[in-house]
């Protein structure tokens, strides 16, 4: 049985291209040459940040939020930002009995946003720097398993990457869902990793209400 639902943030839950076209503008990049960079860092199986090494040797993200927010331009996300089906398939879940909770590796101010946007509709929000661990460690999963009042067996962990979300999910004993949407899961999706790991394998996140209670009625 799948009792609770853990949804990752970027590209999950939020959708990023605005924000990514903001460092963009902060890089003094053009925003395509910035995307197709960040598209090609991702499919050589790389971290994303050293996209911004590619631009600006020794660029550090850290220092760089905070001379962002100290210049008026923080990092920032709003309802406008949220994929269109990230309303109702929270609702679907939270009526079929389903605790949900939102995981991601963010920052204390991301976190306090998630709060404000997401406080009615889940029962945890937790993010990175709250936990002093990031995904994909399993330091990470093993938070989100400890806070979960579930068994580790008895929880979904939705995200967009195989690399940072599914497969340590999987590894931690969670059931996962892959969504196929935002550069990594375009870009992944495709994979042996992406068609083999993942439970279920969605193009939206109002398939998960459906295809949990089929899961959970065959008694698995």
């Amino acid at each position: 049985m799948i009792r609770a639902v853990v949804f990752d943030v970027g590209e999950c839950l939020v959708d990023e291209t605005r924000e990514y076209g903001t460092w963009a503008d902060w890089l003094g990049v053009p925003r395509h040459t910035f995307h197709a960079m960040f598209g090609a860092v991702i499919a050589q199986g790389r971290d994303y940040r050293e996209t911004f090494q590619e631009f600006r040797p020794g660029f550090d993200l850290h220092d760089e939020r905070e001379k962002r927010a100290q210049a008026g331009q923080p990092e920032t996300f709003g309802e406008a930002d949220l994929y269109p089906d990230v309303r109702d398939a929270l609702a679907a879940l939270r009526a079929n009995g389903l605790w949900l909770g939102i995981a991601g590796n963010q920052t204390v101010r991301a976190g306090r946003i998630l709060r404000e946007l997401f406080a009615r509709d889940v029962d945890l929000i937790g993010t990175s720097d709250d936990w002093g661990a990031s995904k994909p460690d399993r330091a990470f999963f093993d938070r989100v398993a400890e806070a979960v009042p579930a068994e580790v067996d008895e929880m979904l962990y939705v995200g967009d990457r195989i690399d940072n979300d599914i497969r340590p999910a999987a590894a931690a004993g969670m059931h996962t869902a892959l969504v196929r949407r935002g550069p990594w899961a375009t870009i992944q999706w495709g994979t042996e990793d992406a068609e083999k790991v993942p439970t279920f394998r969605v193009e939206s996140l109002l398939e998960l209400s459906p295809l949990i209670q089929q899961f959970n009625a065959r008694g698995h």
